[in-house]
């Protein structure tokens, strides 16, 4: 099993959440909520309003997201859905647990997730809002859109 962080569509209540519990693609077991502890721009950007994490260390803020165990299974299919790694690259990053599910109290706890985030964005999306969270039906009107609808 793998550790995965998701910060985007994958979360719970968002657009894609439902391929995180469709055991078809694999299993994918929600450990709890968490935040990197590295601080990273989030941006909500090209014409489908995709959120992207970009790998740039110190810039932005704690994304907050959701901490998942996931089988081979599962973890391939996040690979071929997000598009890794051409759109986006899965790496290794610090994540700070905020809260385990079924616990209280995270205990300052730090672990390394899978996460999928970029180094391959358009120079212009440095320029964009950053985001400490994700909501695809949030303030900012950016709404995802779904790729059945694109």
């Amino acid at each position: 099993m793998a550790r995965v962080f998701v910060y985007g569509t994958l979360k719970k209540g968002q657009p894609n959440y439902k391929h995180m519990i469709n055991t078809a693609k694999g299993l994918a077991k929600f450990q709890g909520r968490g935040r990197t502890a590295e601080k990273y721009p989030l941006v909500i950007a090209g014409k489908y309003n995709i959120p992207y994490m970009l790998n740039i260390p110190g810039t932005g803020h704690h994304i907050a997201g959701e901490i998942y165990t996931v089988d081979d299974q599962m973890l391939q299919f996040l690979d071929e859905f997000e598009g890794c790694p051409d759109m986006y690259q899965r790496t290794l990053m610090r994540i700070e647990v905020v809260e385990w599910e079924g616990k209280s109290g995270a205990g300052e706890s730090i672990m390394e997730c899978f996460v999928y985030s970029t180094t391959t964005y358009p120079p212009e999306w440095v320029g964009l809002p950053y985001h400490d969270s994700y909501d695809s039906s949030g303030k900012h009107g950016l709404s995802y859109v779904l790729r059945e609808s694109r």
